[in-house]
């Protein structure tokens, strides 16, 4: 087992604490401070619109995961990879009053030195290998293009 840690750090800038008014902006802080990002709220919960909110994150981690996910596989069965997008897409549905990412897409584009039937099985044990789409109850569905 493995421990994963961040520090998140946000201050209200001396302004009011209203909710109209204070500020959603935060950091997060990774190893130790080697690695920091700031993020927001969504625009619909008067986020600034410009950084990454929880929703993104979420999206943003299935995503990379599924892709390191897939590399590895590919690395193993040496398969090269060329390049890797990935158009994720997550839906923030509002089921009964209570908000959830409810499905995300993931939309792998991939260039690499295997046919169409076996870079499908990759995707597959993939698909299988993310643990962090094994950790959450939001439906993930890849489509590879």
């Amino acid at each position: 087992m493995t421990e994963h840690r961040i520090a998140l750090r946000w201050t209200g800038g001396g302004k009011p604490f209203t909710y109209e008014s204070y500020p959603r902006e935060h950091e997060i802080v990774f190893k130790n401070g080697q690695d920091r990002m700031t993020a927001s709220a969504a625009p619909a919960y008067r986020g600034d619109g410009v950084h990454g909110d929880p929703e993104d994150l979420l999206v943003a981690a299935l995503s990379s995961c599924y892709m390191l996910s897939f590399l590895a596989i590919c690395s193993k069965k040496k398969i090269t990879v060329e390049s890797y997008q990935d158009d994720a897409v997550g839906l923030l549905e509002d089921d009964g009053g209570t908000l959830w990412i409810k499905h995300v897409t993931l939309r792998p584009k991939v260039v690499a030195s295997a046919d169409a039937a076996t870079l499908e099985q990759v995707h597959h044990l993939a698909h299988r290998a993310c643990f962090i789409a094994n950790s959450v109850k939001t439906q993930v569905t890849v489509e590879p293009r």
